[in-house]
């Protein structure tokens, strides 16, 4: 119930104040769905298809966007999106490189979330010099950990075209849940954190609070 008010108040805020859940639901929809149609246009302009099998072009679209535009109760996005691209001489192996090349475009999201929190808590978490700059080090290489979070994830979108050279180009996006993305990354972090600052289990909590 309480992520359904959440999703409520979310829709709510992108309309009128007084917008029933309907009419926002309605208008989120009208959104998706045009602007489905013009990236669909634009991607089958450069040649784009979808894989045999999936749902169309525009359904995929508009089931992302659909999602895309959605805020919880503090306005925040509730899904987070990454783009990937790749090009191989089949097209599984041009999918396979282009869904890396988005879990590093989302683990370089959740990096600078986690970066900003880190670092706001420094100060509150009383390090001294050592472990100061044992966190910042970390830091420096906290998206190569955070990747590691991220499970596997089957992309809300989809498509591929074959270029002259008879290699195959393949452009996905991920879509997944912020809460649910940001709690993983930050269990990631927080065990890296507690092997650099052993025993130090009270002031990793107050760097990386879960909550």
């Amino acid at each position: 119930m309480r992520t359904a008010s959440l999703l409520l108040v979310g829709l709510l805020m992108i309309g009128q104040a007084q917008m029933t859940e309907k009419e926002a639901r309605n208008e989120i929809k009208q959104k998706a769905i045009k602007q489905a149609r013009k990236e669909a246009k634009r991607f089958k302009k450069m040649g784009f298809d979808v894989t045999p099998g999936s749902l169309p072009m525009e359904k995929q679209l508009e089931y992302t966007w659909i999602r895309l535009y959605q805020r919880d109760a503090n306005g925040q996005s509730i899904y987070l999106s990454a783009d990937g691209n790749a090009v191989a001489e089949t097209r599984t192996a041009a999918e396979m490189q282009a869904i890396e090349a988005a879990k590093l475009n989302l683990a370089g999201q959740l990096e600078t979330f986690i970066r900003a929190i880190i670092e706001a808590n420094i100060a509150n978490a009383q390090l001294n010099t050592e472990e100061a700059s044992s966190v910042t080090e970390f830091l420096t290489a906290a998206k190569n950990v955070i990747v590691t979070s991220i499970g596997q994830v089957e992309p809300s979108f989809k498509i591929y075209r074959n270029l002259p050279n008879k290699n195959v180009e393949v452009n996905v996006k991920l879509l997944v849940s912020r809460e649910e993305v940001l709690r993983q990354a930050k269990k990631q972090v927080r065990e890296e954190l507690r092997q650099r600052l052993k025993g130090l289990q009270e002031k990793v909590d107050k760097l990386l609070p879960l909550q």
